[in-house]
């Protein structure tokens, strides 16, 4: 395809990552798909082998900025350029700000803010020499609402929001920036929370879902615009979430 694209997108080993990952190689595009989990990059690049496009395993951790360096700089070397970078990756594990779970709240600033950073920090540079690209951040409908036991996770995704809108007004338009912001999502995020409040407001919480695919919808959207339109941001979320 003329307008095959090269991508990467983090977080790519289960959920939204995933989805999109094979909702993009289904188009035809080139997605090098980052995570921790190697095993699960492998399944995905199986599940995708008979796609237009491809997918390729990267082993790396957003919190490493020299190992997601590495990632992108490998990435522009062996395509000649890279497209599209999507942060997604990030962890959700919901507390009370009284439970006290420092260390769960560290990584969730570590995943979902630092990370964001460090792929802007990795990407904007050949974005810049190249003369385009664009950035796509999985934000989260917690950048636009609060609710109790979400403030930390609620906090790290309005940052999420407040860095890529400003990022957005600072790069030349040639670049172009956009965050998606899910609603409700089937994914494996709520697994991670261990404080007991948390997990049983979460049952409630999370009764009406939509699938993973309707967030690489959104995404998908956004990349096939043409050069001059920018869509600079998308909530996405169940009928049924009010």
């Amino acid at each position: 395809m003329s307008d095959r694209k090269v991508v990467l997108v983090t977080g790519a080993s289960s959920g939204i990552g995933a989805a999109v990952a094979a909702r993009l190689a289904d188009q035809g595009h080139h997605v090098v798909a980052v995570a921790r989990r190697a095993d699960r990059l492998a399944r995905l690049a199986d599940r995708t082998r008979d796609a237009a496009g491809t997918v390729a395993a990267a082993q790396a951790d957003v919190t490493d900025l020299a190992a997601l360096t590495s990632v992108v700089a490998r990435t522009q070397d062996e395509h000649g350029r890279l497209d599209v970078v999507v942060n997604n990756a990030g962890v959700m594990p919901l507390s009370r700000l009284d439970a006290l779970l420092v260390d769960q709240w560290n990584r969730m600033i570590d995943v979902n803010v630092r990370g964001l950073l460090h792929g802007i920090a990795a990407a904007l540079p050949i974005f810049q020499e190249q003369g385009g690209g664009h950035f796509v951040t999985v934000a989260s409908i917690g950048a636009h609402q609060v609710s109790p036991s979400a403030a930390v996770y609620c906090g790290t995704k309005h940052a999420a929001w407040a860095i890529t809108e400003g990022l957005r007004q600072e790069v030349d338009p040639s670049i172009r920036v956009t965050t998606i912001s899910p609603g409700v999502v089937e994914s494996e995020l709520a697994s991670t929370i261990t404080d007991p409040h948390a997990a049983e407001a979460m049952r409630t919480y999370r009764a009406a879902t939509i699938p993973a695919a309707a967030i690489a919808g959104a995404v998908s959207y956004a990349l096939d615009q043409p050069p001059d339109v920018d869509v600079n941001e998308i909530v996405v979320r169940p009928t049924r979430q009010r």
